[in-house]
């Protein structure tokens, strides 16, 4: 065997075991972000919704939402409720108080509350659900309860107050409701980023928050609805991908796409036209479905394609547009908040393109990439779209 065709057949291994490792990470991922979870989920927890209410005689409180039930066992928040409750009902009533004490150290360690810079080491901490009788619904059955809630008293003379949640909780969507002087304040933190330091002072009202810092906390709103939490998303975009790869093909359709879920975003955000989620999300399932679909009957791009994305694209804005609405948006920044999350999707599906594009692009020309690469992908990603059309469905129950 010459040295040529020895090195040819030795790229080509490497080739396929590149594409073999991007099929692996993309089951990883799948797997990681547990789609096969049961549609009676716990809670939906995808934020940290905190509460922080200062009242007119000067004490504070501030509710912490979480799946108390699951930090208590060490285990994922969003696990099926019936499945935590069942556990938790075993456990010896010394267990229980362990774990209580557990759940105590944890929410010490993990949040951060400071008066003008420094960190308040000693506050009042309880579960104010726990003892509750348990709901017949099993979305919401827990024996702790979801709400972990801090109290005490400011300091005199406090300026300011600033909150940080540790990375191993999910991002924070944190809304100050400042009954002293009659106004509230919502930010969406990071995982582990510290809030902006809100000012308690009469003379500072209006100065707390500012457009940089509402486009910022939405752009990244906007990203981390894609990467990593929007494998529906991402799945649609991989499937536009995988047809073809070249650039004339992919921005038709990503134009289109973009276009599409950027008109029904903000008319939708606007209230001038709304769908019920229970109609859009198991659609936008179908969406993901369809396009991979076609992907294992044609090579190339038909003139139907770019119109029939363009109308899914209607539908995913549609969907983002409910994100918005869910975690509410302040109404003296609506524009800079529709526009940064829109620009942070963007980011989030440019990325994902990229990725693909950087680790299988260079190989659409090889005999093998529609065998080993198109088809195999397409099948995951309908199958996966057709599963979460009958999981949205059955929860929904529109039918």
């Amino acid at each position: 065997m010459n040295t040529s065709r020895t090195t040819a057949l030795t790229l080509a291994g490497t080739q396929i075991k590149l594409t073999r490792l991007f099929n692996i990470l993309l089951v990883a991922w799948i797997s990681i972000t547990n789609p096969f979870v049961s549609p009676l989920q716990a809670h939906d927890l995808e934020f940290t919704y905190t509460v922080i209410v200062i009242r007119e005689d000067n004490s504070y409180q501030i509710d912490v939402t979480a799946d108390l039930d699951a930090i208590a066992l060490g285990l994922s928040q969003g696990i099926e409720a019936q499945q935590v409750v069942k556990i938790m009902r075993r456990l010896s009533p010394k267990e229980l108080e362990e774990r209580i004490s557990k759940l105590r150290r944890i929410f010490h360690e993990n949040m951060g509350l400071f008066f003008d810079g420094t960190q308040v080491n000693s506050v009042s901490l309880s579960f104010p659900e726990y003892g509750l009788p348990i709901s017949d619904n099993v979305e919401t059955q827990t024996i702790l309860g979801l709400t972990a809630r801090f109290t005490g008293d400011l300091p005199v003379g406090t300026k300011t107050i600033t909150i940080n949640i540790e990375r191993s909780f999910p991002p924070v969507y944190l809304t100050i409701i400042d009954l002293r002087n009659g106004r509230d304040q919502q930010q969406v933190l990071a995982r582990g980023e510290t809030s902006e330091p809100y000012s308690l002072s009469v003379e500072q009202i209006g100065k707390s928050s500012n457009n940089l810092t509402t486009f910022k906390q939405f752009l990244y709103l906007g990203i981390w609805h894609i990467i990593p939490e929007g494998l529906d998303h991402v799945l649609f975009v991989l499937g536009l991908f995988l047809l073809n790869a070249r650039p004339k093909f992919l921005l038709w359709q990503i134009t289109a796409f973009t276009i599409a879920h950027t008109i029904t975003l903000a008319i939708s955000s606007y209230g001038l036209i709304t769908f019920p989620p229970t109609v859009v999300e198991p659609l936008i399932a179908l969406s993901i479905s369809y396009v991979a679909i076609e992907n294992l009957f044609t090579r190339d791009l038909k003139f139907w394609r770019p119109l029939i994305v363009f109308g899914f694209g209607l539908l995913h804005g549609m969907g983002f547009a409910g994100v918005l609405r869910e975690i509410g948006t302040p109404d003296h920044n609506f524009l800079i908040t529709l526009l940064s999350f829109n620009f942070g999707v963007e980011i989030g599906q440019f990325g994902v393109i990229l990725f693909a594009f950087l680790t299988l692009g260079w190989f659409q020309t090889r005999m093998w990439y529609r065998p080993l690469v198109t088809i195999p992908m397409s099948l995951l990603i309908a199958f996966m779209g057709l599963y979460w059309f009958a999981q949205r469905i059955l929860r929904g129950g529109i039918f």
